[in-house]
């Protein structure tokens, strides 16, 4: 891994660069799955919170829950979500764009004033593609997905995710796992927008 491509993980669309991790516990609730299924989600954000030494919690003191994830069947299904509207800006018009471009994922941020993610929404379609995914690849993706706000082309091409060929498990490849510890190292910024941070990202990786 060079220091551009750490950089290409928190390139925005228009060639900016955005980084941010969580600036408080992480707080998760899950709608739609059976309790094996929760389960496994909550295993898996814990899991990767280890990894980077963030705490969980059980309820965050503003919002409740700060990170929400929806599993549903067709997208049309959040519009009789209770109150979904008043978190997520014109939710029909989101909607129907996710509708026209047959998406199966979609995930939204938002942020405190230093710039620190204080509240992650994630919706997934369950297609009958997505549900061939096992409960555990989901989730440890999700988790990966929602730790840090990584740029849209940064798992275009190929997944954060690896399969030991021995055992068939699915782990968390290990250079992503080192820029996700490096960016929680406590003498980095919470958020940045220049460049430079991915050098420092680079210069902190553990990748031996």
């Amino acid at each position: 891994m060079t220091p551009q491509d750490v950089e290409n993980l928190f390139t925005r669309h228009d060639g900016s660069y955005g980084f941010a991790r969580w600036g408080r516990p992480i707080s998760p609730v899950v709608f739609g799955v059976e309790d094996d299924t929760l389960s496994t989600v909550k295993g898996a954000l814990e899991a990767v919170a280890t990894l980077v030494g963030h705490q969980m919690a059980e309820t965050d003191p503003e919002l409740g829950s700060n990170l929400m994830m929806f599993f549903f069947r067709e997208w049309e299904e959040l519009l009789a979500v209770p109150g979904l509207e008043r978190l997520i800006p014109d939710l029909p018009a989101l909607v129907e764009r996710l509708q026209e471009a047959d998406a199966t994922q979609y995930r939204a941020f938002r942020f405190d004033n230093d710039g620190a993610i204080q509240a992650a929404f994630v919706f997934l379609r369950m297609t009958d593609a997505m549900a061939d995914i096992s409960a555990e690849a989901l989730a440890l993706g999700e988790a990966v997905q929602t730790i840090v706000s990584w740029g849209p082309k940064a798992f275009a091409g190929r997944s954060p995710l690896a399969v030991v060929p021995d055992s068939g498990a699915t782990v968390l490849r290990p250079e992503i796992a080192a820029v996700i510890a490096a960016a929680y190292d406590r003498m980095m910024p919470v958020a940045a927008n220049d460049a430079s941070h991915a050098l420092r990202l680079f210069a902190r990786l553990r990748l031996e």
